[in-house]
């Protein structure tokens, strides 16, 4: 397996550790339809909530979040779309970014945007 997608799979598992640590209960990962894909959906507090996982080593020049642009964040909420058609019932959705910035020296550093709208 290429090195960015071992990558990939430890932002992932860290990203779920976390936010079943805070409450989230994970209910897909790496969801699929079609060419779209969901890095993980949880609920929490009543709220199915779509994540978009993204993580970086830590670097002066930029945050993991600012990787997600209105191109990814469309193809996201098209992908949500879809789960919301196949599995409905759903009252209140939330679109969430869970930056994970790692670091050498230190535990990894988690930022969660909540109720994106790009």
């Amino acid at each position: 397996m290429a090195e960015h997608n071992e990558f990939g799979k430890e932002a992932e598992n860290l990203a779920i550790q976390w936010l079943q640590e805070n409450g989230y209960e994970i209910l897909h990962r790496n969801w699929r339809h079609k060419q779209f894909e969901l890095d993980i959906i949880a609920t929490k507090n009543n709220f199915l909530h779509f994540f978009e996982v993204k993580a970086r080593h830590f670097s002066p020049f930029g945050y993991p979040e600012d990787s997600v642009k209105k191109k990814k964040f469309k193809n996201l909420q098209r992908a949500a779309d879809e789960y919301l058609f196949l599995n409905p019932g759903h009252k209140w959705i939330q679109y969430n970014i869970l930056a994970i910035t790692l670091f050498k020296d230190k535990d990894p550093e988690f930022f969660l945007l909540e109720d994106v709208f790009l």
